[in-house]
């Protein structure tokens, strides 16, 4: 009879833990599906398997406290099953090996309180949720039903529970939710595009449009935009003749005609409104008669609005104003475009003259226009909150002046920097040359990370493997 009892109590046993892995697997799977993938699956097969599944995720509080309910009945019961069973099988053992009953006893309880425990973790919690994560549509087609009809048995009981905890959690001051959250903020899908990145994920190319398209919402106008000294414009008086020549100089085909200067803009004009007026009446007609008005925007417009406000304008140029009520700027939809893919080039463009970045060696030859949230991605330098949005603004805000060609000055450090790769022992610092000015704004840069304390003082961090240019476009 003993012997009977004891068969039953280790078949009790078994299923007592495979009961908690049942609980543990619902809650892995149910807690791991997106709300997508649920619906997908009602729409695909549409069976009762699936429908219960949407059902259990509608209600995941109910069936989250049902589950923790399980988990903790049948825990409870397999070790108050399993010790004294088990300790049958542990005390004769111990008395072989010359132990007295008096301490073979206890030592049997406890041995057989570190074996249940360690089964019940193995086979009723570990392997379960990882079954159950790696595989949580499946698991969750086969295990919902039998989990939902236990908590259907003690709803009453369930309810009273969660009405509990959630008076407790809003003592605390967080509104209790039914459900997970399926939705994804763009912050948490770029970081999950960029963590795809790999052999069996996106490539590097892909990883990095995607992530451009996913925060092109937080970029703005004044991100997005050609600024007003690179712009090329047209005066009302200009013949189509000075037009076509424009265009042939610059390679640009649309143009803003102002009176004087893009503060008084009064509108755009195309090289085919040229082209399509007689060779003989050309340097008669003034672009001022061909223009077409332009829309304007402010500064502070968000990346999607310019976009439309791009696409919705004839001449898919929109001219960007600053608070002051001035042209800050022109946006085409080119700059849109570059925002998302990278710099394009075309036949007209010099690519060595225009390219904004390029490295050479461990050094960086940079256009002084580049915005200071891209340094970070280029070189690894973190730039901190200032007056100014581009390098060469900061460059001027730390040297206090116009630079000059040939200047050096370290740049200022942001608390929040990134330790660079090139960092061995002393603390790496950022040192800007100019290279080359453009009236007042600084054109190009040379930025590479020093170990010094004052700008030349010693050579970069790292010795230059080659002095060969080696990077491409940002």
């Amino acid at each position: 009879m003993d012997i009977l009892l004891s068969i039953l109590g280790l078949l009790g046993f078994i299923l007592l833990t495979a009961g908690t892995g049942v609980f543990v697997a619902v809650e892995f799977s149910t807690t791991s599906l997106e709300r997508s993938t649920i619906d997908n699956d009602v729409a695909t097969r549409g069976d009762s398997a699936s429908r219960m599944v949407q059902k259990a995720h509608g209600n995941l509080s109910f069936m989250l406290s049902g589950m923790q309910l399980g988990i903790t009945l049948t825990t409870l019961a397999t070790g108050y099953l399993a010790e004294p069973i088990l300790a049958k099988f542990f005390t004769p053992l111990l008395e072989l090996v010359g132990l007295s009953e008096s301490a073979s006893m206890p030592i049997a309880l406890i041995l057989s309180l570190i074996v249940a425990t360690v089964l019940s973790m193995v086979f009723g919690e570990l392997v379960p949720k990882n079954m159950a994560i790696a595989n949580p549509l499946g698991t969750a087609r086969v295990l919902t039903a039998p989990v939902w009809h236990f908590n259907r048995i003690f709803r009453w009981f369930i309810r009273a529970l969660n009405w509990v905890a959630n008076h407790i959690v809003r003592w605390f001051g967080i509104e209790p939710a039914d459900e997970l959250a399926s939705a994804r903020s763009p912050q948490e899908l770029s970081a999950l595009v960029r963590h795809s990145s790999g052999t069996e994920g996106f490539d590097q190319s892909k990883v990095r449009i995607i992530d451009r398209s996913l925060r092109f919402g937080d970029v703005t106008a004044e991100d997005l935009m050609t600024p007003r000294a690179k712009v090329n414009t047209l005066d009302v008086d200009d013949s189509a003749l000075e037009l076509i020549r424009l265009a042939h100089e610059s390679g640009h085909s649309r143009f803003p005609v102002v009176r004087g200067d893009l503060d008084e803009t009064v509108g755009v004009v195309h090289v085919k409104d040229a082209l399509t007026i007689p060779a003989t009446s050309r340097a008669a007609t003034l672009v001022g008669s061909l223009s077409r008005p332009v829309p304007a925007v402010p500064e502070s417009l968000g990346g999607d609005a310019v976009l439309r406000q791009v696409r919705l304008a004839g001449s898919q140029l929109i001219l960007v104003a600053d608070e002051y009520g001035g042209t800050a700027g022109i946006v085409t939809i080119e700059d849109v475009v570059e925002e998302i893919l990278g710099e394009v080039w075309d036949e007209h463009d010099n690519r060595e003259e225009e390219r904004e970045v390029r490295q050479v060696g461990r050094s960086w030859e940079l256009s002084g226009l580049l915005r200071c949230d891209e340094l970070s991605d280029i070189c690894g330098y973190i730039a901190p909150d200032g007056p100014y949005e581009t390098l060469g603004g900061l460059i001027m805000a730390t040297l206090g002046r116009i630079p000059a060609e040939g200047d050096r000055v370290l740049l200022p450090v942001d608390s929040r920097r990134l330790i660079d790769a090139f960092t061995e022992g002393p603390e790496v610092r950022w040192e800007a040359q100019v290279v080359s000015m453009d009236v007042r704004r600084v054109d190009k840069v040379m930025v590479r990370p020093v170990t010094g304390t004052e700008p030349g003082q010693d050579e970069p961090a790292g010795q230059d493997e080659q002095d060969q240019p080696k990077g491409g476009a940002a």
